[in-house]
Order: structure tokens, then C-alpha cells, then sequence
């Protein structure tokens, strides 16, 4: 009789592959990058810093990150002029329907580390002008003089940023470029094992952030938070959604057992702009109702451990900065493409081809 493995169903704690990349420790709340806690490179680094960290292995000098600069706005150009040659990719309803679809239009070049500029500089381009079609304004070119976030910013909204709002989607940016084996880096690295091109890989992980059980969550915070409306109706509010058998935004992981080390970056960034004036109400909303729901899930869950996720100050400090809800997915994949890169050029050094098993349990033959 032949003895069979176990079944891990969605894959826990399978490990899949090596990588210097991240490092997710749920039971600790902690997450390193590259050598680096996640808290230090959201407090201290650029955007372009962390680029050259996740695709170079260290931290840039300063003429290496103003190259990356330079890069990353010549790729913004290069998208920009696609925008004519797109067709119907930006006339979709949904934000990321669009930028799987126009994705789909970059040409590789060639080369894996130019391929990751290109990548990284088309998204926010494709996101920025889906945004302003939906409202019948023209794109806005991309500003070569600007770093990544403030163009991003600029892109939007047609006027240069205050450097506060730079600075906090700098740290958003900074805070979600990778997260482990999670399942849109998964679905890159099975692309990439296969020996095809990065467009296709980032294409198929942008297909699987797409669905809502791995990146479709900030937005429902902001709309939780705009329905209980002040601080001291929080609690109240929270029993009748747990009362009514549904979840509490933002809350609960299923890697950590405690607050999302994430979570806690950002909401420092997003106290940041609150001395600059912005976010005060919310940041105040948010925290009153991350303390009644940590209090109450942990009366009716204790053995659940359900904490504060990234989602939860991603909604506050997102909005703050001047990113549209419908735009908070192809922000994350603003981010996230640079891991994707990173793991497709960690994947293809492998050269090995994933093909898990599978256990059959229809009828016999």
C-alpha cells in the first residue's frame, strides 16, 4: 500500500522556498526585511532606498539612490506614453481590473532588474490616470523632478504634494513592499518557476491581489469607521456587528498572534501627519475603536488572539495622504511589485520548477 502525505490545505506552514527577502515571525509580531525591522525602514527610509534593499541586498549610498530615482521616473515617462496605446484597459469599473490589464501591455526587456523598474514605475502611472478617467479629467504627466511618492501623489490630484502627505505614503511604501510567502508572491514565484517573463508574473500576482481575501480590506475600514461616526458610539456599534454574526474590519491576521508590528508603523506615520495638521479626527476615531474591538473580541475570542492588522491604519493614513479608496488595492501593488521583482529574481536563481502535488479523491476507475 502506498503511504501518502498529509493534505495541507491552503498550504500552512508548507515551506515552499528559501528566501533572503522577509522574514514573518506571527508569534513574535515581527517582520524583518532584508536585515531590517519593519518599524525602522517606515520611520527612517525612502521609498527609493528600500527599492535598491529589496533588488541589491543593501541599502543604497546616496548617488545609487538618487540613480534609482532617476530610473523610476524615466519608467513613470516610459508608461505614460503607453496611456494612447491601452485601448479599453482603463475604462474598467474596478481599479484593478484596469491595472491587470494595462500591466499586460509592458514588453520585457530582457533584463530582470530593468524589468522591476519598468514594473514598478508603470503603476502608478496606469493607477493614477484610471483614477482621473473615472472622473473625466486628462492623466497628468509624471514629474521626472519628483521622487516616487510625491509623483504618485502629483499624478492624482494635478499639484505638487506637501511634504508631509510625501511623507506618509513614502512609509506606506515602505511598510507593505513584501510580507513573506503570502499568496500573491506565491502566485509570482510559480510564474517565474516556469521560465516565463516578469510582466506575466506581476500580471498574475496583481490577479491574485485582486480577490478580496488577500488585499480588498482598508477600504471597508474607512466605511466602518464612517459608520460608527464618533468615538464614544464605537463600542455599541461593535456588539451589534459581532451580535450580527460579521467581522470587524481590520482585525485579526491569520499569520500573527499578536499586533500586526505593520500596524504599529503606520500608525506612527499616520501620528506624523497628525502634527502636520491631517488625520486628526480620524487617527482619533481609530484608535477608540481598535481599543473596544481588541477589548471585545478578546471577551468573546480569547483563544483567537485577534489584534489590529495592517489593513486597519492603512485605511487612516492612506486616506489622510489623499489616495481615493478605490485606489487603496493598486496603491498596495504600487508597493508590493518591488517584492514581487525581488522574488522573481530569487525564484529564477533557483531554476527550479513548482509543481506541488495533488490528492485525488473523485470516483475510480
Amino acid at each position: 500500500m502506498t503511504t501518502r502525505p498529509p493534505t495541507a490545505s491552503g498550504l500552512d506552514d508548507v515551506v515552499a522556498a528559501e528566501t533572503a527577502l522577509s522574514d514573518v515571525d506571527g508569534q513574535a509580531g515581527r517582520l524583518v526585511i532584508r536585515g531590517h525591522r519593519v518599524e525602522d525602514l517606515v520611520a527612517s527610509a525612502t521609498f527609493e532606498e528600500v527599492c535598491g534593499l529589496m533588488w541589491q541586498g543593501a541599502m543604497p549610498a546616496p548617488a545609487e539612490r538618487e540613480r534609482l530615482r532617476v530610473a523610476l521616473a524615466g519608467a513613470r515617462d516610459h508608461a505614460f506614453g503607453l496611456i494612447p496605446s491601452l485601448g479599453a484597459a482603463l475604462e474598467a469599473t474596478d481599479a484593478m481590473e484596469a491595472l491587470r490589464a494595462a500591466v499586460a501591455h509592458l514588453r520585457t526587456t530582457g533584463n530582470l532588474r530593468d524589468d522591476a523598474v519598468l514594473l514598478t514605475g508603470a503603476i502608478p502611472v496606469f493607477a493614477a490616470a484610471w483614477h482621473r478617467a473615472r472622473e473625466a479629467r486628462p492623466p497628468v504627466p509624471p514629474d521626472g523632478s519628483l521622487t516616487h511618492a510625491a509623483d504618485f501623489l502629483h499624478m492624482l490630484s494635478g499639484t505638487v504634494p506637501p511634504p508631509a502627505r510625501v511623507a506618509g505614503l513614502d512609509a506606506y511604501l515602505c511598510c507593505v513592499v513584501d510580507h513573506g510567502m503570502n499568496a500573491s508572491t506565491f502566485v509570482a514565484r510559480a510564474v517565474a518557476s516556469t521560465g516565463s517573463d516578469p510582466v506575466s508574473a506581476i500580471v498574475a500576482a496583481i490577479g491574485a491581489l485582486k480577490g478580496p481575501l488577500h488585499g480588498g480590506a482598508p477600504g471597508p475600514v474607512l466605511d466602518m469607521l464612517d459608520a460608527i461616526g464618533q468615538p464614544e458610539r464605537a463600542r455599541a456599534w461593535l456588539e451589534g456587528e459581532l451580535a450580527a454574526g460579521r467581522r470587524i474590519m481590520g482585525m485579526g491576521h491569520r499569520i500573527y498572534r499578536v499586533r500586526d508590528p505593520r500596524a504599529a508603523a503606520l500608525e506612527r506615520a499616520a501620528s506624523a501627519l497628525e502634527h502636520s495638521g491631517a488625520a486628526t479626527e480620524r487617527l482619533l476615531m481609530a484608535r477608540s475603536v481598535e481599543r473596544e474591538a481588541e477589548r471585545l473580541l478578546a471577551e468573546r475570542h480569547p483563544e483567537r488572539h485577534l489584534k489590529t492588522n495592517v489593513e486597519f491604519y492603512t485605511a487612516v493614513l492612506l486616506e489622510a495622504v489623499g489616495i481615493p479608496r478605490t485606489l487603496f488595492s493598486p496603491t498596495f501593488a504600487a508597493s508590493r511589485v518591488v517584492g514581487w521583482c525581488a522574488h522573481v529574481e530569487e525564484q529564477r536563481r533557483v531554476g527550479r520548477l513548482i509543481r506541488p502535488a495533488s490528492r485525488y479523491v473523485g470516483p475510480a476507475a
